[in-house]
């Protein structure tokens, strides 16, 4: 790596991806470096979710190797799945599942409160510290899982179809916040969606999963209407994304 050459904090070559003994993905190489923004596209039950797994070391890899980058260490990781697998009854609030986010880092009391109320804050939410948090509504308690990525304040950040439950004005400040962090920060984003449209705006990078393997580059060339058309046999047009007109590839507008 050169001086100038952004940092590599994620990487894998000949990745296996899968389950049990069952292959899902074969042949997987990419490197994702600080400040880029990939893209997991794919129909539906091709393995997008079980790449990520593996990519984060979730899931262990069949085959191949997947790991961190020099100098990228577990902390500097953040992850917002598709919903929270919590008990309905189990009572909690948003403060305590962002604190949850910070397991695994050696924090100042002082510090873990600092973070947990500005990411709260980031994410819309800093009022509802101490609610239910089984009284928000959908939309909310994905902005939590977010804020519990972010008080991490990782370098990388995976989000696996974190938009599902938002409202178009909610989904345009998030991606605005990542925007955000990727100018200021450095923040690498690896994000899992079926939104082709939203991929066309935004990403550098796109690995595109289907047929038993998984195709990487540049957006430019991956979302060409013959590669979208062969990975997901049929012609797929790319319409402007709602409230996302006149965004660029790797930051909102």
């Amino acid at each position: 790596m050169t001086a100038m050459e952004p940092a590599t904090l994620l990487r894998c070559r000949d990745l296996v991806a899968g389950h049990g003994k069952n292959a899902v993905l074969r042949g997987v190489s990419l490197d994702v470096r600080a400040g880029e923004s990939w893209f997991v596209l794919g129909t539906n039950a091709t393995g997008k979710s079980t790449l990520v797994a593996t990519l984060l070391g979730i899931l262990p890899p069949l085959g191949g190797e997947a790991g961190l980058g020099a100098g990228t260490t577990r902390g500097d990781l953040g992850y917002v799945p598709q919903r929270a697998d919590l008990v309905k009854n189990l009572p909690t609030t948003p403060h305590e599942l962002v604190l949850l986010g910070l397991v695994g880092l050696r924090l100042a009391r002082v510090e873990r409160e600092a973070r947990i109320a500005e990411a709260l804050e980031q994410v819309g939410l800093s009022h509802a510290l101490r609610a239910d948090y089984w009284s928000l509504s959908g939309g909310q308690r994905q902005r939590v899982l977010l804020a519990r990525a972010l008080a991490r304040r990782p370098r990388l950040l995976c989000v696996d179809e974190p938009m599902n439950q938002l409202d178009l004005v909610t989904e345009r400040a998030v991606l605005e916040l990542l925007a955000r962090r990727q100018r200021d920060q450095g923040l690498a984003l690896l994000y899992v969606t079926h939104q082709v449209a939203l991929a066309a705006h935004l990403a550098t990078h796109v690995a595109l999963v289907h047929h038993g393997g998984v195709e990487t580059g540049r957006a430019a060339e991956l979302l060409a209407p013959a590669r979208l058309e062969l990975a997901y046999d049929a012609p797929v047009p790319i319409a402007p994304y709602p409230g996302l007109v006149g965004a660029a590839r790797g930051g909102v507008a």
